[in-house]
């Protein structure tokens, strides 16, 4: 039976690290990089650098749910308001 998490590697600021997620997580990241112009390294390294505890993967899991749980109105054009999201959206 095929695993529903999928690890890939990727580069934050300049070192390679793992990070397990499910496709559904991975295509909706991508999707948000994509709207953005941005690449998945760049909005990774941005949900890296805004987050206070916790594990990375669980830190995109928040960003994405927190990304598609506001409205398009409050985040268009407003990387610096899902960075915010990103730092509040902490794992204890």
């Amino acid at each position: 039976m095929k695993s529903p998490v999928v690890k890939r590697s990727i580069v934050i600021a300049g070192h390679k690290t793992s990070v397990s997620l499910e496709d559904q997580f991975w295509d909706a990241l991508k999707e948000i990089a994509a709207n953005r112009r941005s690449t998945l390294s760049e909005i990774v390294a941005s949900i890296d650098s805004g987050r206070n505890q916790g594990n990375l993967s669980s830190a995109i899991r928040l960003y994405v749910l927190a990304h598609y749980r506001n409205p398009p109105t409050a985040r268009e054009g407003s990387e610096h308001n899902d960075r915010g999201i990103a730092a509040r959206s902490t794992v204890a």
